[in-house]
């Protein structure tokens, strides 16, 4: 009670001699009164009505401005663009920002013009079940002597049998040097008509038209990665990371001549000696050739003496060499029973 007759007589005083003096003559701290101001709840805010601009546009012809920019003669153009073509016959509607506004309202201020609709890219489904079937062909960058100097490396390999069939370097990437190695490899290899299928990516020399009509000729169908998915070219991607992590490749090449005499010393070995894992540990050159079951049949032999000798030591089954894969894909589409798997699950 005492509180609120000192609020009363505070509240009758400040009008007259102000806060400070209200507070002294009443005894109460200036900072305790407005401790006490701060807690009460501010008096409500009047809501004014909102009044329309009376240089505004009435909705009338807010709905015509709108209806001319969205007509067939504009709405693939800028409204700056409307503006001055209106203005150059001879008509002026409203401003450039008034028809930003007016297009704002309506959720249209966006790319207004129609864009070409592109089909969706087809994941490419190849399979290879013997060699010759089906390529992959991509180039790589090998750093030259000079900084942002490059020497190109065009490399094209059996998918089936990871055989480098055809590659060259050189110092650009030009379409008719990739036409060119593909014509001597197809022709090294004696590929019938309609047997082969050749697979890359999207660049520059991959899609040109001196490629196509080539591969054309020959009777080669050729397929292309999709868009920024080096999944889709795997095996030359792969083949690359086995050239760049060999112990001998170097940061950089000081000619054309060192890059083409350690390529060849790659390939070689690559080709003839290196056993992949993908192939049953064989070499490209023996599955490319068909010399594959011969090796397979010694290593078979060498198991079983070595299972004859000591049976105790394989516990689990008879040692038997790894087999070649039966096919060779890119992009393995799911099998039949997964499909139905998939279906099943709601």
């Amino acid at each position: 009670m005492i509180q609120a007759a000192i609020d009363d007589a505070i509240a009758e005083l400040e009008p007259l001699v102000g806060v400070r003096q209200a507070c002294r003559a009443t005894g109460r701290p200036q900072a305790n009164h407005y401790r006490r101001h701060r807690q009460s709840p501010p008096p409500p805010r009047p809501v004014r009505p909102r009044r329309p601009q009376p240089r505004a546009l009435s909705q009338a012809e807010r709905d015509t401005v709108r209806s001319l920019l969205n007509s067939e003669d504009f709405v693939d153009k800028a409204p700056a663009t409307v503006y001055h073509e209106l203005l150059d016959e001879g008509t002026y509607v409203a401003s450039v920002s008034t028809m930003y506004r007016i297009l704002r309202a309506h959720g249209e201020v966006k790319e207004r013009r129609r864009q070409a609709v592109h089909p969706p890219r087809v994941k490419p489904e190849l399979v290879a079940t013997q060699p010759n079937q089906c390529w992959s062909w991509d180039i790589t960058k090998l750093h030259g002597p000079a900084k942002w100097s490059y020497f190109y490396l065009y490399v094209i390999i059996d998918i089936y049998s990871r055989y480098v069939v055809g590659w060259l370097i050189a110092e650009r990437e030009s379409a008719a040097l990739a036409e060119k190695l593909l014509a001597d490899s197809i022709v090294k290899q004696h590929i019938d008509r309609d047997r082969l299928t050749i697979h890359a990516d999207n660049g520059s020399s991959m899609a040109s038209k001196p490629v196509a009509f080539l591969l054309a000729d020959l009777g080669v169908t050729k397929t292309h990665s999709r868009p920024h998915t080096s999944n889709d070219n795997p095996y030359s991607e792969s083949h690359f990371r086995t050239l760049k992590y060999r112990p001998d490749f170097p940061e950089t090449f000081g000619s054309l001549v060192d890059a083409r005499a350690f390529c060849q010393r790659f390939f070689r070995w690559y080709n003839t000696e290196h056993r992949h894992s993908g192939i049953a540990w064989h070499t490209p050159h023996n599955v490319h050739y068909g010399q594959s079951a011969v090796v397979h049949e010694i290593r078979a032999d060498v198991l079983a003496a070595a299972y004859t000798r000591n049976p105790e030591r394989f516990v689990r089954k008879h040692p038997e060499p790894a087999t070649l894969p039966d096919a060779v894909w890119i992009n393995k589409p799911p099998d039949q029973d997964e499909q139905q798997a998939h279906s099943k699950i709601p």
